[in-house]
């Protein structure tokens, strides 16, 4: 084994040498930048290290000077807590510097303690295990639909998007159900680019994985169709002949290296305390020395730097070469609608559906309506729904543009079946892809089987849209399971994600417009039932939309306002009819997040802080609606579970007609006076 004293022959080293030496400094560089930050995980970066170096250097296509770059291969590190080992690779590569890496784990710092996707290099923000799994599955299906589309076609429809996207997960990462689930869609739809490496060491936090594991993966995923190969994950030619194989074959595949924990180490190998915790200085000592490093904190030198950067050239060329094929290819009009309308998601001008006032229409059935409209204009959309098309209305959808398969790559619908969480999932990791803009569908109920996804993807700022359906007790006979009690106000907790919860049809469609618009998740809350299309006009409604809060019955100087949301929106101006020796504003909240958005001015005129009794409607928990009502306001809603009626029969019961908000309204002035 050569060592760092004989650094000044670098160059007449084989090319194994310099490979192991190279990795030597990487796993040096691990455990030096744990070590400072007091605070990481050191044994498993170490076990993944021989997959990774090899992936970086030799087989990842990227342009080294542009991390965003469009077409390069997208790398994953669902094992979230490797971190340090990725930004190792990172800091060779050029993207970050030594003063990042002593800062790990730092405030402020670049080298945060799991990835996070401002950074660059770095394409999803990881931790939560199994969840990178899932944005890799989305990443490589809108890699997959993009290669169907954005064919070259001056070139007899050549591929100009044709990328991989790789993956590193570790134990945890498949003992989470969320990675079964994404991969079973993984393998349905046939995603061949999709190279998932399950990094085996056998040490989790607390023991060997086999005391709460025995799963055979290998089985479980060559029975969702893919490719499976199970090598040492330390040795270098096995772990080059699997990517290799992976990378030709017609399924998602699967490498299974079985490792060793901390390997490398010099006296911890295989143990799993070294999973989250710094390894002892003495150890650190002694393990250079058995690499054949010096004995001195973050060692880099340049024979090495230069050795990983060794194909920058050859990528700079393919970089060059597939700029000027996609210049070419912009030549043709049609082409360059297409690429500008998906991957730089220009948009423009979009019309919006027809709606007559004062119909019945159901906001669901309005959100189907509007998806028609808009996916006509906007070819960036694409989507699906978890086994709930008729429910969700995203059966037309469905049935225009057909659904996503290994068959027909050219589809616009994603067929998720019951699989809410890696629903979210894949649709964070297509928005973080680019080139579409991804919507699923399901009752509102079950957001909290997609809740992980929902934060997760809030933080990445993700431009995704979640249809929830069915938002009330108005969903009527299926009962208290199936009916939505806290989730609006639950889900208005996640920082950066939009809460839509529209009064009708026109809201509804102003919504899903701005939602497509807005850097950051949105969910739009729809009913079951039917509610009255408002008088006004689409562009008062978008405007109002825009605003978070407006206005939909006014008055000067108003002794109450009604602030509601959905569908009881139209109770509140029911309610205001009937009391008309009051007056009354009625305003619509469709969302909250927009509206705390605005002026004090507008937020303070159009709900005055003095001077009028604040009265909320919704149907659902009361709690969080005191911020706007203040203390002496009341608030209409439901602070229990549901029952099994029909919906009309449980607004009666639970006191949602206009007659009864009524009466509650009055003998609360009543007892204020």
């Amino acid at each position: 084994m050569r060592t760092y004293q004989e650094l000044d022959t670098f160059s007449e080293w084989t090319s194994e040498e310099r490979n192991y030496f190279s990795l030597a400094v990487t796993k040096g560089l691990i455990m030096d930048t744990i070590r400072k930050a007091n605070s990481g995980h050191s044994g498993g970066p170490m076990s993944s290290a021989d997959f990774a170096q090899i992936l970086f250097t030799e087989y990842l296509n990227y342009d080294p000077d542009d991390p965003n770059w469009f077409n390069r291969d997208r790398f994953v590190l669902s094992a979230g807590h490797e971190s340090s080992l990725l930004y190792a690779l990172l800091l060779q590569m050029g993207w970050l510097t030594m003063g990042d890496i002593q800062k790990f784990r730092q405030l402020h710092s670049r080298t945060p303690g799991h990835p996070e996707v401002e950074i660059p290099g770095i394409e999803a923000t990881t931790g939560p295990l199994g969840q990178g799994f899932g944005m890799a599955v989305g990443m490589a299906t809108a890699e997959s639909m993009l290669r169907n589309r954005l064919s070259i076609p001056s070139e007899g429809e050549r591929e100009l998007i044709n990328h991989f996207t790789y993956v590193i997960a570790g134990d945890g990462d498949f003992q989470e159900p969320v990675a079964l689930g994404a991969g079973s869609m993984a393998g349905h739809w046939g995603l061949s680019r999709l190279i998932v490496y399950y990094d085996s060491n056998n040490a989790q936090i607390s023991g060997t994985v086999d005391r709460a594991d025995s799963t055979n993966y290998a089985q479980v995923f060559e029975g969702f169709e893919w490719h499976v190969q199970e090598i040492d994950g330390h040795d270098h030619e096995q772990i080059r002949e699997a990517i290799e194989k992976a990378q030709v074959v017609d399924r998602p595949s699967l490498i299974i290296g079985s490792t060793i924990m901390a390997q490398g180490t010099a006296t911890m190998e295989g143990d799993h305390n070294t999973h989250g915790a710094p390894l002892p200085q003495d150890e650190i000592d002694a393990t250079k020395e058995k690499l054949g490093l010096p004995n001195e904190p973050f060692y880099l030198p340049q024979e090495v730097i230069d050795h990983f950067q060794s194909r920058f050239l050859a990528l700079k060329e393919s970089v060059s070469n597939w700029n000027s094929a996609k210049e070419t290819a912009c030549e043709n009009a049609d082409f360059k609608a297409l690429w500008n309308a998906t991957v730089l998601d220009q948009l423009g001008e979009i019309e919006y559906p027809k709606f007559e006032a004062g119909e019945s229409i159901a906001t669901r059935k309005a959100f189907g309506t509007t998806l028609d409209r808009m996916a006509k204009q906007v070819p960036s959309i694409v989507g699906g729904s978890a086994d709930l098309e008729p429910s969700n209305y995203t059966g037309n959808f469905a049935k225009t543009y057909g659904d996503f398969t290994r068959e027909n790559r050219s589809g616009r619908n994603l067929a998720f079946g019951v699989r809410e969480f890696p629903m979210a999932a894949a649709m964070n990791g297509m928005a973080l892809h680019g080139g579409v803009i991804p919507f699923g569908g399901t009752f509102l109920v079950f957001a909290d089987y997609e809740r992980p996804a929902l934060r997760l993807g809030a933080i990445q700022n993700c431009c995704v849209i979640h249809e929830l359906t069915h938002d009330s007790f108005y969903v009527g006979e299926d009962g208290p399971t199936h009916q939505p009690v806290e989730h609006a106000m639950a889900l208005r907790t996640i920082p950066n994600f939009n809460v839509f919860r529209p009064a009708d049809a026109k809201e509804t469609a102003a919504c899903f417009r701005l939602a497509m618009d807005k850097q950051s998740p949105s969910g739009l809350l729809l009913t079951r039932q039917g509610v009255p299309v408002l008088p006004q006009t689409m562009d008062g409604v978008v405007d109002g939309v825009s605003k978070g809060a407006y206005a939909v019955v006014d008055c000067d100087n108003p002794e109450l306002v009604f602030l509601a949301t959905g569908s009881e929106v139209s109770l509140a101006i029911e309610v205001a009819k009937v009391m008309s020796d009051k007056k009354i504003r009625v305003v619509s909240m469709p969302c909250w997040e927009i509206f705390e958005e605005q002026s004090d001015d507008y937020k303070n005129v159009l709900i005055p802080k003095r001077g009028a009794m604040k009265i909320s409607m919704e149907a659902g928990i009361t709690m969080g609606w005191d911020k706007y009502i203040g203390p002496n306001g009341l608030a209409i809603g439901i602070d229990h579970y549901g029952a099994s009626a029909p919906g009309k029969d449980l607004a009666e019961e639970f006191g949602f007609t206009a007659g009864q908000v009524e009466s509650k309204i009055r003998n609360h002035l009543a007892n204020l006076l």
